[in-house]
Parts: structure tokens; sequence; C-alpha cells
């Protein structure tokens, strides 16, 4: 089936309190895209920002990230008023995120609320429900806030190594804290769930994304250490990466700790915290992307302590078998999207083939004068998600300025490019026509946007995780122009087209 959607990050969505998140302006994007005829929403990982603010760096990988959760509808709740939820300073400019800003004052803001709260039923159901990664998730955030936000690591030594009389103890001295985080973490569960129903009701999928790794400082680690390729300090190994390549001479030094895949197979479950994972990824999303796929067949282990990524090697990974235990517990045709960017061995061209899931398709890396590259239109497949460009990349117009000038050509001379339409017009319309079932295109390129509103510059620090829309860019005329192309491409959902066919036939006997 074709169908198309738009990667838009919820933090990037317009709001007046300093960061998308799950109010109004969220529920009117779900409606700019349903008059826009797309029927995919894709966003980021929604779980709560580490150190660089990355949601591929993340303190849990079930929880979410408080920031999301909206001022206005705890107003309406009756848990805010409009005077305390104004009276934090959380802009510093309306198109970037202040992640410094959402730091010192989002959760003070959301005591005010914790303190006005009454447990209900609903809230004791959840509680029990999610007790499974929430409870040690809440402590592990109280004990960062009694240690002054340090990594887990610099602990004192029975804490530190998670041992049970301390956790216990600990849960007793700070059960108000682990309370406000319990509270946080079932609004945001709420408010979420509110949202992604209104999407569904509305024929639109929600694409979700969680990387294939876990940040160190989490709790997932702390919690779970026997999972972790960690000594009996609980200092790592090994750590993930990406080797050096045409774009990084040193290759990228993630600083993840690594899986033991071989202690996970053997388990009684066999994976079953990736099992539990991914059944729980199901539930908050209608589509899960999982970054760095090729991982699963083989990983690059770099010696921990190292500065660079070069000292690297690469190991095998768990491989399909994985994947049929998951199937196994969930059922078959999981609606997995696999992130196969990057350097591909036949391997992992061969697991992404015994899985039966899609992989990615990026034009912006099709246009390399010198060879007959595997993205460039003509070398597509109807199983794959084609996009003009990712997080990762600069936008459109960015990367026309950016790029090396014999991409650029060929890029032009390719795509038949003219200066009337525009260049981002052009290269989104050939994704559009492409024989790939699913399109996805980015907000900033439909918008026109250069360099500045760029997501993600891999390997760097600061400066990421910040472009958020002007209010009003989200409108009904914009939404036509792209229902035109989307139409015009077959990409309108089966649904839709069939209520236009009905429609059709009811003015022709009416007439």
């Amino acid at each position: 089936m074709r169908r198309s959607g738009i990667l838009m990050p919820v933090f990037s969505l317009a709001s007046p309190y300093g960061i998308g998140d799950f109010g109004s302006k969220a529920y009117e994007f779900v409606d700019f895209l349903k008059k826009a005829g797309q029927s995919l929403w894709q966003i980021l990982p929604l779980n709560p920002t580490n150190y660089g603010d990355s949601p591929y760096q993340s303190f849990s990988t079930y929880a979410g990230n408080p920031y999301f959760i909206s001022p206005e509808l705890l107003i309406r709740d009756g848990l805010l008023t409009e005077q305390e939820a104004g009276s934090f300073d959380f802009v510093t400019d309306k198109n970037k995120v202040d992640y410094g800003k959402l730091y010192w004052n989002r959760l003070k803001m959301l005591e005010i609320a914790y303190r006005r709260f009454v447990p209900d039923e609903a809230f004791e159901k959840f509680v029990k429900e999610q007790s499974f990664w929430l409870e040690d998730f809440c402590l592990f955030m109280a004990l960062k806030n009694a240690h002054d936000d340090r990594a887990w690591i610099e602990w004192e030594e029975e804490l530190k190594l998670h041992e049970e009389k301390a956790v216990e103890e600990a849960r007793v001295l700070y059960q108000d804290r682990i309370g406000f985080y319990r509270f946080l973490q079932y609004e945001f569960y709420i408010q979420w769930h509110a949202l992604k129903d209104y999407a569904n009701k509305n024929e639109i999928q929600i694409v979700g994304d969680i990387p294939i790794y876990v940040a160190y400082d989490s709790a997932d680690v702390w919690g779970k250490s026997e999972m972790f390729q960690l000594d009996e300090e609980r200092v790592p190994l090994a750590v993930a990466g990406c080797p050096p390549d045409a774009f990084s001479a040193d290759g990228q030094l993630w600083g993840n700790p690594l899986y033991r895949w071989e202690d996970m197979a053997k388990e009684e479950i066999p994976y079953q915290w990736w099992k539990e994972r991914i059944a729980y990824s199901l539930k908050l999303y209608d589509i899960v992307r999982i970054d760095h796929f090729r991982g699963f067949e083989a990983y690059y282990s770099i010696p921990f302590g190292d500065e660079s990524a070069k000292n690297g090697k690469w190991k095998k990974g768990p491989g399909i078998h994985l994947f049929e235990e998951i199937e196994k517990n969930l059922g078959g045709d999981l609606p997995i999207i696999a992130e196969d960017l990057g350097y591909l061995t036949p391997e992992v061209h061969q697991l992404l083939k015994d899985t039966g899931f899609p992989g990615m398709k990026v034009l912006q890396f099709a246009f390399d004068p010198a060879g007959d590259n595997d993205y460039l239109p003509h070398n597509l497949v109807n199983n794959a998600v084609i996009y003009t460009g990712t997080h990762d990349n600069d936008t459109i117009i960015g990367w026309l300025k950016s790029a090396a000038p014999g991409e650029v050509a060929y890029a032009k001379a390719y795509l038949h490019a003219t200066q009337e339409e525009g260049f981002n017009w052009t290269m989104m319309r050939q994704a559009m026509s492409s024989v790939c079932d699913t399109c996805i295109l980015m907000m900033q390129d439909l918008l026109g946007l250069g360099t500045e509103a760029r997501i993600n510059m891999p390997s760097t620090l600061g400066g990421n995780w910040q472009w958020r829309i002007s209010d009003g860019y989200v409108n009904d005329w914009l939404a036509g122009i792209i229902l035109e192309n989307t139409k015009l491409y077959r990409r309108i959902p089966k649904k839709d087209k069939e209520k236009t066919a009905e429609d059709s036939q009811t003015e022709v006997s009416a007439e």
C-alpha cells in the first residue's frame, strides 16, 4: 500500500511554554496531516533527555519526557493556573528550545501540579501495570536528585551496585520524590495516549523511534547491569559507536554500554528485556523505527576509555534469532522500520531480507556523480521507506548550499530541477513519485527552510535538537499543496480513496 507522512518531532511543535508538547498545537498538527492526505506522523524518541539533550541518550528506554506534558492540559484539569504556568521563563528564542531554562524551571512548575494531584483508581492501575519499569526509574530519578544529579556510577557503593537493602531503604527515604516522578509518568502517559487515540481516529498512525542502545547513566543499566558488558564495579568493558568513514576520520564514539547478547539468548525467556521493550513500544506507537539496525547483525565495539572510535572492532550480534524470538512473543509481521543506513555488509542485507522489515532510502545520499548509488530513484524497491533526509541530515535547502558541487550538479540534472519550482519541492516530488511503498518528508523541507532548521549534526555536542516551528506555519494552504501531490502520486490511504469515490458517486446520483 502506498502511503506518506511527515517527520516532525514533538519538541518542534509550537507552544507558548518553550518546547512542543501534547497540547492543542499537537492536535492541530494531526488535523493538518489529515487535511494534507497523510497517514503517518513520524516522531523522534519520547524519552527524557540526558546530557547533551539528545533523545537517543535517555535516562530510560521506557519513561516519557516530562517536558512534553502540556501545561495547557494541566490548567484544563485544574492542576495549574494560567498565572502559575505563565510565571516561569522557558523561552529565549521562540524558534529554538532552551534546554537550560527547561532544566531549571520545568520541574518546578510540574511540582505545583503534583501537590494538587489526588491519586485515583486510574492512577493506581497505571502504577501497577507499569511497575516492571516504573519503580526502578522513579527511584533512579529520586536518587539522582538526592546526589545533585550526578551519574549513578558516582553514588555510594551500596546504591551504585543496586544492593537490595540499600535500594529498599532508599524507597522509604525518598518516597515523596518517587511519588512525584510517578505522577510525571502518569500525566505523560495519559496525555500521550489521548493524542495518539485522536491521531488514530483520524486515520493517522504514529511512527515512533527507539535507539538500539541505552545511555550508560540510565535506570536500565543501573537496575539491570547484568545485561551489559560491565566489570564488577559496573564500569564498561567496551562501548558503542561507528568506525571511521568518509564523513568522520575518527568515527563516532557514542559511549553506550554494549549488550551481553549471548547471555540474553540463554535466559529462561530468551531476550526477555528486548521482548518487553518491543511490546511496550508497539503500544506507545503504531510503527516502530529501530535506530542502527545493522548493530543486530554485528556491532562495533570500542575499548572503554578510548578518545576516538579508531580502535574498535566488529563483533557478531544476535542476528535473526532475536527477531524470531520476538515474533514468537508478539506474532509475525511486526510493524517495524529498520534504520539500515551506513556501511552495510552482505550479512546485514540478508538479515533485513530475512526479517522482511522495510529499510530506509535517503535521497540526499544518492547523488554521487562517480557511481550508481543504491539510493538513486531508479535503484529503489517497493519494500522501503524513502526520505529526502532525516533528523541527522541538513534540510534540502541547506544541503543544496553545503554539498559537494559535483553532487549538487548531478542531482539537478537527474531530477530535472528548475528554479521556478524550487529544489526542495523537486526533491520531495521525486520521493513521492518513487516506487517505495512509504514516503516520509521533513516538515522543514515542506517549509523551504535552510540549515537554521537542522535538527542534529552527528558527533557534535550543543546546538542540536532545538528547532521549533513558528506559529501559523501549519496551515490549510500548505496542507492543500501537500494533498495535491499526495493524490498525484497515489499515496492517499485506501479508506480515504474509497470515501472519495463514494462521495463522487453520491454527487452523480444527486444530479
